[in-house]
């Protein structure tokens, strides 16, 4: 087996995330600059309008606008690199410290949901492969399908609508009640309905792969020796064919930490919470560059880290993948000499 040195590994590892950074962070500044808009409507709110043109000038100056867009880019990323992100338009204080506001929010929401996505996919999963193409299997697989298609903002209404509007059972926005910022039960009941709308729109999705792998293990050649000597379905599935499908499960749950954030974002938006996803929009809506630029380097190092553990799980786990990895490599190497 071929082996390569740890530090050689993982510094391509964390060359390859640092390249994609700067990537992203070139294609958002530039974009968001050029997008259309008046991020001095953020700052100076209406009284733009009935500026100067001299106040005008002066504005900008004051939040560096008056430049080149490289000027203005070099500059930013210098700071950023010493920890300085700017100041948020809008809020009139640190970035940092507005998404320092917001960001345990949206942990609490996306991480739960995460761990309910998953830990129900699992049991939903292993549920409809051991009655495969019985009614309970069939069933499923049509519920799953049809909740796996309604968009997210569509039924996030709704469930405002019927247990909020009609029914008044369960707050539709926010992330508590007025003055309640410490009480728990309350932030819990906050979470129900956004949480709700997370799990219903990925839960399937994860089953389904879930159902899928593990219908393919059962028709391995070991399942068949297997119940030649006797063992059952629940022993086949659980102790030998679950087993076998955890590391292919354990990337997915890395790879689709950006999927199911993305839910997230929206999710916030609709419900008012008070998250990264909500001050996203917020952001993007004002032209709060300062912000959006820290928002998407967030997102963004979240979805490539994701991605690159999920690789690095699936070469240290599964020997194949190293192996042809390799071959691969000394292939390119041999074509180039």
């Amino acid at each position: 087996m071929i082996r390569e040195n740890p530090f050689v590994y993982y510094g391509k590892k964390l060359f390859v995330f640092l390249l994609s950074l700067f990537i992203l962070s070139l294609a958002v500044f530039f974009i968001s600059r050029l997008a259309p808009g008046d991020p001095l409507v953020s700052y100076y709110g209406d009284r733009v309008e009935k500026m100067s043109v001299e106040e005008r000038e002066w504005a900008e100056n004051k939040l560096g606008l008056n430049e080149s867009l490289p000027v203005q880019y070099g500059r930013w990323a210098k700071n950023a690199l010493c920890g300085d992100f700017g100041i948020s338009y809008k809020y009139k204080m640190e970035a940092s410290e507005v998404i320092g506001e917001r960001i345990g929010n949206t942990l609490v929401l996306g991480g739960i949901g995460f761990l309910l996505t998953f830990v129900l996919a699992l049991g939903l999963g292993i549920l409809c492969a051991y009655y495969e193409d019985k009614w309970l299997d069939k069933l499923l697989c049509r519920v799953g399908t049809i909740t796996s298609c309604i968009p997210e903002f569509w039924l996030s209404l709704v469930l405002i609508l019927i247990f909020s509007v009609n029914l008044n059972l369960l707050p539709g926005s926010g992330a508590y009640s007025i003055g309640n910022k410490d009480d728990f039960g309350d932030r819990m009941l906050h979470l129900v309905l956004p949480l709700a709308v997370v799990v219903i729109n990925h839960l399937w999705y994860y089953a389904y792969m879930v159902r899928n792998k593990l219908l393919e293990e059962v028709r391995a050649e070991y399942v068949l020796l297997g119940k030649a000597k006797g063992l059952s379905k629940r022993k086949i599935i659980f102790r030998h064919c679950l087993r076998n499908i955890m590391p292919s499960y354990l990337s997915l749950m890395a790879i689709s930490v950006p999927h199911i954030m993305g839910g997230t974002y929206i999710i916030e938006t609709v419900f008012s919470y008070p998250g990264i996803g909500k001050l996203a929009t917020e952001s993007a809506r004002y032209k709060d560059y300062n912000l959006l630029m820290l928002i998407c380097l967030i997102s963004g190092a979240v979805v490539i880290l994701c991605n690159i553990i999920a690789q690095i799980i699936n070469e240290r786990i599964d020997p194949r993948m190293r192996e042809s990895r390799h071959i691969e490599e000394g292939e390119v190497a041999e074509n180039g000499k």
